[in-house]
This record gives C-alpha cells, sequence and structure tokens, in this order.
C-alpha cells in the first residue's frame, strides 16, 4: 500500500513538473539603457505577453547593452546566444542590408503588413538573419540633426555643413557621405563624453531617448526637418520561435501586432511631447527652408536605397515596389 501511495506521489509531482515545464519562456535584450523611452516600451511590450500569455509562454529580460552591446545583437539572435531583440535594423545592416528600407519606407507598418511589404521583408530576415520579425516599432518618427552652435543655412536653405563634426551611425552614413560632411562613427555611450569634450559639434538622432542620454545639455540647436522613419524592431530567433507552441506563437504575434499599432500612434504623441520639453528647456529649432529642404530629403531618401543596392540589389527592385 506504501508503496502503490508512494508511486501515485511521484506521479503527481510529475504531472506538476510537466504541467509547469510547459511554460515556454523567451530571454531577451534590448538596445537602449532601461530608462530610455525604448526600453520602457519595449517592457510594456514584455509585461502584456507575459500577462496574456500567463502559463503559456513568458519574456525574461536579461538586460540592455550591459548584457550584449548593440554591434553584437544581430549575430547573437543568429546564432540563438538569445531568443528575442529589441533593435534598429539598422544596427545589423552587415546581416540585412535589406533592413534599411524600414527607414527608407513611405508606407506605414499597418499598411506594410496589408500589402504583403512586411511578409517580405520578413522572410529576408528569416533566410539572411535566422529571424522572425514580430513588430516595426516607434515608425510614426523619425531622426534630427543635433548642433552645439547655432547652424547656419545656405543659400538654398540647406544647412551648411562645412564647419559640422558630426557623430553618426551606420545607418545615417551614406547620407552625410553624400552631404560632404565630417563624421565621426561612434556607438551613443561614447557620445556623450564626445560632446563634452567638443570632439563632435553635432549628433544626428530621434527625439525620442535623445533627453535621456544627457545630450541635449551640449547640443542646443535642433534642425528640421525629420529625415527617415525609425526602424526598430522586435524579433525572435526564427528558431526559437518555430519551437514555441502554437498557443505561444499566436499570443506572441498578436501582441507583436497591437503594440506596433500603438507604439505608431503613442511614439507621434511622445515625440512631439519631448520635443517641446526640449524647446521650453531652451532648445532652438532651425528649420530647412525651400529647395535645400526638399533636395535633404531626397538625398536621405536616395541614400538608403543606394546603401541597400550597393550590398545586395537581389530584392532592391520588389522593395520599391512594396515600400516607396
Amino acid at each position: 500500500m506504501q508503496k502503490l501511495k508512494t508511486a501515485a506521489f511521484a506521479a503527481v509531482l510529475s504531472a506538476l513538473g510537466g504541467a509547469a515545464s510547459a511554460e515556454d519562456v523567451i530571454n531577451a535584450v534590448h538596445f537602449a539603457p532601461t530608462p530610455s523611452d525604448f526600453t520602457q516600451e519595449f517592457l510594456r511590450f514584455v509585461d502584456a505577453v507575459n500577462e496574456r500569455g500567463e502559463g503559456v509562454v513568458r519574456i525574461d529580460v536579461r538586460g540592455g547593452p550591459e548584457v550584449i552591446p548593440n554591434p553584437q545583437l544581430g549575430t547573437a539572435q543568429q546564432d540563438g546566444l538569445v531568443d528575442m531583440i529589441h533593435t534598429p535594423a539598422g544596427l545589423y545592416l552587415e546581416l540585412v542590408p535589406e533592413g534599411e528600407v524600414l527607414s527608407a519606407s513611405s508606407v506605414t507598418p499597418m499598411e506594410a503588413r496589408e500589402t504583403g511589404a512586411w511578409d517580405f521583408i520578413n522572410e529576408i530576415y528569416q533566410s539572411k538573419g535566422n529571424a522572425m520579425l514580430l513588430a516595426h516599432m516607434n515608425a510614426s518618427a523619425g531622426f534630427h540633426i543635433w548642433t552645439v552652435d547655432e547652424p547656419t543655412l545656405r543659400d538654398d536653405g540647406m544647412l551648411d555643413f562645412s564647419d559640422i563634426l558630426i557623430r553618426a551611425s551606420p545607418l545615417y552614413r551614406q547620407l552625410f557621405e553624400n552631404l560632404g560632411a565630417t563624421m565621426v562613427i561612434q556607438p551613443a555611450p561614447e557620445v556623450y563624453t564626445s560632446l563634452e569634450r567638443g570632439v563632435i559639434n553635432a549628433n544626428a538622432y530621434p527625439v525620442l531617448g535623445y533627453a535621456s542620454f544627457g545630450w541635449d545639455r551640449f547640443t542646443r540647436y535642433r534642425v528640421d526637418p525629420g529625415f527617415f522613419r525609425m526602424d526598430v524592431l522586435i524579433s525572435m530567433n526564427l528558431d526559437a520561435f518555430n519551437a514555441l507552441s502554437p498557443e505561444a506563437q499566436e499570443i506572441v504575434l498578436e501582441v507583436s501586432e497591437e503594440f506596433e499599432r500603438r507604439s505608431f500612434e503613442e511614439t507621434a504623441e511622445l515625440n512631439d511631447r519631448l520635443a517641446q520639453e526640449m524647446i521650453d528647456d531652451g532648445q532652438t529649432v532651425v528649420e530647412m527652408t525651400g529647395e535645400g529642404r526638399e533636395r535633404f530629403l531626397e538625398m536621405a531618401a536616395d541614400a538608403a536605397w543606394e546603401r541597400m543596392e550597393a550590398r545586395d540589389p537581389t530584392h532592391i527592385e520588389r522593395l520599391r515596389e512594396l515600400f516607396e
């Protein structure tokens, strides 16, 4: 009798253990420091998945750039070292150069889903980056040029780049090269010290997250218009996604699409509010005008397509059809 009771108890423990292990666990890393607007939005996404997926799927956030440096995020996901990453497509163009289409795009993420554009770029990410795209975040805002000194406009209304030494990232390097700007390529964590020491006198970055780095203490001028479309992605290692239960996949995909739409709406509002806060704190906005303004925007759009075509022209025509 005692043996039967022991066997029954063991069976119950085994069942409970099996039930506990049935929950799929996704480990995730984000590109920006935890206090940033980008990361706080991602953490709300994580909370939503965990709440809706209780007992089915859970995202465990391991941290940010202190865990995996930004330049290594794409490779870490491709190799399966991390399941989910929250990072701009521009930070791993060496793996998927076509990711630049997300910043060059003239269609919203919601429109891209309706027309098949999202499915097409997702197929490319799966093939080249071993990545399943989940959501295109913050797409209602773009990038700006920020300067320490009052910027000068040329006669045609474009920003005069002759006295500007600008920090740039790989995403907009081509644009600034085409404009004849002098650049310093460096990651975000180095920018504060570079501004403080006068190594650079200008920066390129979105409004979102800008003040959280403290850069607005030095760059007291923002140059409009904004350029490109923000390209922050939530994605998963393809093998890890395929290993999820069908129910877990459905939950992750549903929440991702919901947050993509929500992000588009909320980012526009947040962008305006944060921009105004910096203006209220003494920042001045300088507007490019006339032909120079139009030429700048044309060059921004062309630069993205030039880079994609130079790296891999295979899909360029189809991408133009879907995203322009």
